[in-house]
Formats: structure tokens, C-alpha cells, sequence
């Protein structure tokens, strides 16, 4: 068959209706407007009443708007690790919003153009390209809602289910599959009462369906194919104009019901999501929001204390489960699920305003919203957020929780050791400041101090690297490596103490200040170019939530042991860098002669949470690691994927009965699933909280004998030991 677009080409808006119900049907959506206005404004107002944020959320709005509408519309987010929901929320999304500007269009002719200047447009070939669009389109969304059925119910995936998945849950799926599937047998029955048009063929899934009702003979009447004098036999009746009639009511009523329940269930993620993704931080995680002095709402002791971004957090939750499918707390059978201490605080929230009563919002012994033994399973490695497709930013309504625990005096002993370790000494080992840089007295030189004398490098060597005995071994790799390159560099000695970013985490900001304060002040005092950290988790703290504070509202505090009273490096005049980067900058300017032929070990890398995640240094390690020589292996979690080791946010001086441990997990990772597999003879790690763990790890689940856990510093000493070895024998020859 042949088709021309024609310019008389479109079709009747109300076939089959008479004047009164066109009013009654223009009184619903009058109705149904001004009830899905009211629930948004309700949903408005409760964010009006939350509490200010710390951070700039609406600055820049038409880049941030922008920004998110990229983020939103690929579905950049869906697609991580996950081809299928990519897929699946790409198909409804796009079809949905398709739909949408498709019945908006009609609209603004119907109500707009044509009521107001009697200007038609949706005709021609503008009504043959929109009607093959919307088929098309409306078709994808089907589609996607039957792979989400399929997943939901067929394969159940098991992250879809928990104790928040709830009956609106079903019915927002199957109201979205009834609105999809019911347009098309509207469309269906339409063309085929109306003689079948051979323009309608654009329309292909509709005139698909108008010919299956041709092939079984559903009756209709002769009046149809004459729209003037078309007319509706009894709702009784079995022939197609009834079936149209009662399609098209049964059809705009599903839609104007879904239209009204928008803003008070799970559809109003459509509208959260969105919003959440505008006013995201783009740094949340890395940095957490800070306690003002007057320590106004710096907790969780209330569900008013959390802040109107906390609650469209909670708002923009679909329950999609990817947050609790990498978490590595749950995975290890620990009592944290991501999504329920989000939703757990949104039913809360919602239980209080329906007049339910109060309770405490975290605490121990199962009285409250959460529970103590949930928050301390948190290691703080923001894989939550990193796979989160609405930017829900966990970490900031973690940090008010753990805040709350620590002032109620609720954390473990183990912890509250920690505390008292660093008041005392400075040090979470409780050891003497005096002996910090003890773990140098081996090297064959001496190590300059920063206070005295002019450096380049500033290094902050960190807790680990100076009291731990296997991590004092990467220390002095490290210092060698700098040695090797001829460059300067000096250490803070005695003045330096713990840098503070996982004691904030685990909710001591008061202590994390005071260490804060003792070091911009000690950095102030001395000259050098750049600060250089052993510890992926002091480099974030430096970088990222130092320049944060606002030192001059506890200078005058006499409980804090400072007098500094600015913003630290709020420029970013004081370059920071972890060490592999810094390294790295000196491979690449040759100051370390490596051919990257040293060493042929087969090896795999693991990403450490707070220099991947938190700060996106994924490169400068790997590329440490092939200048040795070094065949490198990936895991199959990798960079943004790798998963934690367990010893974050406080985990490191927590005991967990769990099984099996991040850390063993991780190891059996690299022996079993890289394309080496047995084959990997040392798992390469770039943080000494990394180091600890999988040295523990490695003996606790039995790979002693099957792997070595080494750090890039010694990759790269013992590769340079062998440049010297190869130096010293042609020499020789």
C-alpha cells in the first residue's frame, strides 16, 4: 500500500462523545489538577519546613538544571552495572515522557492555538510524523514496563523486595502497564470503527490492532464510518463502538486517577528525582556537612533536624535497591541496608504527620527509628551514592545519625578507645607523640624536619604508616622512593597527630575540629610546595573538608587548642596530593629511572574507597604499577565498582561477627574471578587502612600461602632495587 501524507490528514479528539460528557470529562481534569497541585504544594511546604543545608544547592540553577536533565535523560546512572535496568528504565522513561509532550501537544492546540486564534496545526504531516512517533515510543514503554514486571515478578531480583516494598508498588507498575497497553487498544479501536484510514498505517501498533479486530470479526456499525453521525449504543452492547466508548473512559479515568495520586505515593518520584539530581553536592560524601558552633541542628535528635535536602532525599527514593546491592555491610551479613534507614526515616517522618507517636531516631535496643548496631555497620565507602541513580547522599543523613550516637554516648567501647586515644596522644593508637617518626630511624638517611627547613614536599605520614609495623614498611618505601628522586621533602615529626576523617565519620566532629585546627596551624608554619599523604583518607579530609571549616567561629573557643581563625586553602592555593600522584609526576618527569621492564610479577589492584570514589583517582596507581614492569590484572570490581575492605568509617577498630569479611571477600575475588585467577601472585593496595585489613583478611580466611598484599611503594622499591641490580652487573661487564 502506498501512503502520501495528505494535508487533511488527522483525526476526531472526542469520537463518541456527546456535549455532556466532554464537560464532565473537563470537570475531572479540573478536579484531578487542582488535587495533584495541592500534593505537590503539601510536598513543597514540608521541604520549606526542614532545616537550612550547608551547602549552595540552587546556585547556578540553569547549569545545574542542565547538568541533571544530561544525567537524567541517558540514564547514565541506571546503566552502571547494570545493562538490563538500563535498558529496561531508558524504555519507560523515554516512552513515558514521549506520551507525555504527545497528549501536552494536543493540548496546547485543543485549549490553545485553535480555541483562542482558531489555529490548527495537528494535521498534515506534522499529525502523520507525531501519530508514528508516539507509536513508537508508546510501544518502547511497554516493552520496558514488561521487563520490569518480568524482573519484579518472574525473576523476582531480589533487591526490588524488602520491608518497604509495599502494595503501591504493584499498583504503580500495573498502572503504568494499563495506561500503556490501553492506549494502544483505544488507538486500535478508533482506527478500525473509523473505516481504517490508509494514513493511519503511521500509527503502525494501532492499525496492527485494527486489523486483529477485523480478523475476528468484532462487529461495528455502518454510522462509524460517517463521524456526523456517529453515536453510542448501549454500554451492553458487544460491537466496537461500545468497546471504544468504554476504552476511552476506562482509559482517561486510569489516567487522570494516576495524575492525582502523583504526589502522594511512589509516583512522585518522577518529580523528586528529578529535583534531587538539580540540588545534588558534587562533592557529597567527601565532605560532610559541618557543626556550626551554636551546635544548632547538628544531629539527629529529631526528624526536624534533618535538612529539607535530607527529606527530598528521602522523597526521591524509588526503593530500587542498587544502594543495598553493593553495599558491602550488608553483603557481609551486617545489619545495614542502605535503602531501609533511608525509607526507615521517611515512614517516620510520615507515621509523625499522620499523628503517630515519637521516638528516638537512633539508639540501642531496638526502641528507635534505627538502631545503633545498623549506623556502626557503616564503613563510609559511598558505594551507596555511587549507585544511587537519584544522587541520594546518604553518607549526609549517616553523619547526623552517627553524630547523635556519639553524643548519647552510644558507640562501641572500641571506639570510644579511639576517642580517647587521640585526645590524649594524638594518635588512635594511644602511643607517644615522641615516637611518630621512629619507623624512620632505619632508613639509610635522615628524614628532613618540614618546621626547620624549606621542602617541596610537605608528607603527611599518618597514623598507620607510623606506629603499625607493617605499614611502617611502606613508609620507609615511600621515603625511599622520594630519596630515590632527588626531590625535598620533610615531616611534621611530633606535631603531627591523627588527621580525623573516619572519628568524623563515625560522629566526633568536636575532636575532628580540634585535629583540623592543629594542622592548618602547623601547615601554616612551615614552607613547601606541595602536601603529600601516605593515606588516601587524610589526603580526602586535607583536600576536601579542611578548606570546609570555619575556623574562626571556634578560634575563641577555650576549649579548642587553636588560634587560627580563617578558611584553610579555600583557594586551593596549597596543592594536595596523595602520594601516587605525586610519584607518578615524577616517573612521568624521569626522576626515577624505571624502564617498566624491572619486574614481572602478575598482580591485581584494589581501589581504595577514598582515592576512587571519594576523589576519582583511579590512574595514577595502575600506572605506578605497569612502570615496575608488573602484568596488571583487573578484578571484576574495579575503580568506581571496587568494593571496600572494611575498614572504613570506622571499621578498622570495630569487631563484626560477620561471614564472610569484606576483606576475605575481596581476596577471593582476586584468586577466583580475575582472568588470572590462581595465577595473581601479590594483591596491590594504595592505603595503609587497605593494608591492615587484608593482611588480617589474608590470614583469617586462609590465603596466606596463595597471595602476597604489597603496596605500590614497595612495587616500586623493589623495582628500582632491580634497575640498580642490573646497573651494578653491566657496569661489572
Amino acid at each position: 500500500m502506498e501512503i502520501v501524507a495528505q494535508a487533511d490528514a488527522s483525526r476526531e479528539m472526542y469520537l463518541g462523545l456527546h456535549g455532556v460528557e466532554k464537560l464532565l470529562f473537563y470537570f475531572l481534569v479540573s478536579v484531578v489538577l487542582a488535587v495533584f497541585a495541592y500534593g505537590v504544594s503539601q510536598r513543597v511546604s514540608r521541604y520549606t519546613d526542614g532545616d537550612d543545608d550547608p551547602f549552595e544547592r540552587l546556585n547556578a540553577l540553569p547549569t545545574r538544571i542542565i547538568s541533571a536533565a544530561k544525567i537524567v535523560l541517558s540514564n547514565e546512572k541506571q546503566f552502571n552495572r547494570d545493562l538490563y535496568g538500563g535498558l529496561m528504565h531508558s524504555f519507560i522513561m523515554w516512552g513515558f515522557l514521549t506520551l507525555f509532550i504527545a497528549t501536552s501537544i494536543i493540548a496546547f492546540e485543543s485549549y490553545g492555538t485553535d480555541l483562542l486564534l482558531g489555529i490548527q496545526f495537528w494535521e498534515g504531516e506534522f499529525y502523520l510524523a507525531y501519530q508514528f512517533m508516539v507509536d513508537a515510543m508508546g510501544l518502547l514503554f511497554v516493552v520496558g514496563i514488561g521487563m520490569a514486571i518480568y524482573r519484579r515478578y518472574w525473576v523476582r531480583n531480589e533487591r526490588l523486595w524488602g520491608r518497604h516494598t509495599s502494595n503501591e508498588d504493584d499498583i504503580f507498575i500495573w498502572t503504568l502497564f494499563g495506561l500503556g497497553v490501553g492506549g494502544f487498544l483505544l488507538e486500535g479501536l478508533r482506527i478500525y470503527i473509523t473505516g481504517m484510514p490508509d494514513h493511519e498505517i503511521v500509527s503502525f501498533v494501532g492499525y496492527g490492532l485494527a486489523m486483529l479486530f477485523g480478523a475476528v470479526g468484532v462487529p461495528t456499525t455502518d454510522a462509524a464510518t460517517n463521524p456526523g453521525t456517529y453515536q453510542a449504543v448501549s454500554v451492553f452492547g458487544a460491537n466496537a463502538e461500545t468497546l471504544h466508548w468504554l476504552t476511552w473512559w476506562s482509559h482517561s479515568l486510569l489516567a487522570l486517577g494516576f495524575i492525582a495520586w502523583i504526589p502522594y505515593a511512589k509516583p512522585f518520584h518522577m518529580l523528586s528525582s528529578f529535583a534531587n539530581v538539580i540540588t545534588r553536592d558534587e562533592k557529597a560524601g567527601a565532605r560532610l556537612p559541618g557543626v556550626p558552633s551554636d551546635l544548632d541542628a547538628t544531629n539527629a535528635e529529631d526528624i526536624d533536624d534533618f535538612t529539607w535536602k535530607d527529606i527530598l532525599d528521602q522523597d526521591a527514593c524509588t526503593k530500587c535497591g542498587r544502594c543495598s546491592s553493593v553495599c558491602p555491610a550488608k553483603a557481609s551479613d551486617r545489619p545495614l541496608d542502605p535503602r531501609n534507614v533511608i525509607l526507615d526515616l521517611k515512614s517516620y517522618r510520615e507515621d509523625l504527620a499522620a499523628g503517630g507517636e515519637e521516638k528516638p531516631i537512633v539508639a540501642d535496643g531496638g526502641i528507635s527509628v534505627i538502631d545503633t548496631e545498623t549506623m556502626e555497620s557503616c564503613m563510609a565507602c559511598m558505594a551507596c551514592m555511587d549507585a544511587c541513580p537519584v544522587e541520594i547522599e546518604h553518607l549526609n543523613s549517616f553523619t547526623k545519625l552517627n553524630r547523635q550516637m556519639t553524643d548519647q554516648g552510644d558507640v562501641s567501647a572500641s571506639m570510644q578507645d579511639v576517642f580517647q586515644n587521640v585526645m590524649q596522644d594524638g594518635n588512635t593508637f594511644g602511643n607517644s607523640q615522641r615516637n611518630r617518626a621512629d619507623w624512620a630511624d632505619d632508613l639509610a638517611f635522615d628524614i628532613t624536619d618540614a618546621r626547620e627547613e624549606t621542602v617541596d614536599y610537605l608528607w603527611y605520614v599518618g597514623d598507620y604508616p607510623s606506629y603499625d609495623e607493617r605499614n611502617k614498611q611502606v613508609a620507609r618505601s615511600l621515603a625511599t622512593i622520594l630519596q630515590e628522586a632527588d626531590v625535598s621533602f620533610g615531616i611534621l615529626f611530633e606535631d603531627e597527630k591523627y588527621d580525623g576523617n573516619d572519628i568524623r565519620r563515625v560522629g566526633e566532629e568536636f575532636l575532628y575540629i580540634e585535629l583540623a585546627g592543629h594542622h592548618v596551624e602547623s601547615f601554616e608554619a612551615c614552607e613547601f610546595e606541595k602536601l603529600v599523604c601516605t593515606d588516601p583518607h587524610s589526603y580526602n579530609t586535607f583536600k576536601n573538608e579542611y578548606p570546609e571549616v570555619d575556623f574562626e567561629e571556634f578560634a575563641d573557643d577555650p576549649i579548642m587548642p587553636f588560634e587560627y581563625d580563617e578558611h584553610w586553602n579555600a583557594n586551593g592555593e596549597v596543592d594536595v596530593l596523595h602520594w601516587t600522584q605525586a610519584v607518578e609526576e615524577l616517573v612521568n618527569d624521569g626522576e626515577l629511572e624505571l624502564s617498566g621492564t624491572e619486574l614481572d610479577h602478575t598482580v591485581t589492584y584494589h581501589d581504595p574507597c577514598h582515592l576512587g570514589r571519594y576523589n576519582d583517582e583511579y590512574e595514577a596507581p595502575r600506572e605506578l604499577i605497569r612502570a615496575t614492569g608488573c602484568e596488571l590484572e583487573e578484578m571484576p570490581r574495579n575503580r568506581s565498582n571496587s568494593f571496600c575492605c572494611g575498614g572504613g568509617g570506622g571499621g578498622l577498630w570495630m569487631d563484626f561477627e560477620e561471614e564472610p569479611k569484606p576483606s576475605e571477600e575481596r581476596l577471593r575475588e582476586a584468586l577466583e574471578d580475575t582472568d588470572a585467577g590462581a595465577g595473581v601472585e601479590k594483591f596491590v593496595v594504595a592505603c595503609p587502612m587497605c593494608m591492615t585489613m587484608y593482611e588480617d583478611g589474608r590470614k583469617t580466611g586462609g590465603f596466606e600461602d596463595e597471595i602476597e598484599v604489597v603496596d605500590v611503594a614497595e612495587l616500586i622499591v623493589e623495582a628500582i632495587g632491580e634497575e640498580e641490580q642490573a646497573d651494578l652487573e653491566v657496569t661489572a661487564d
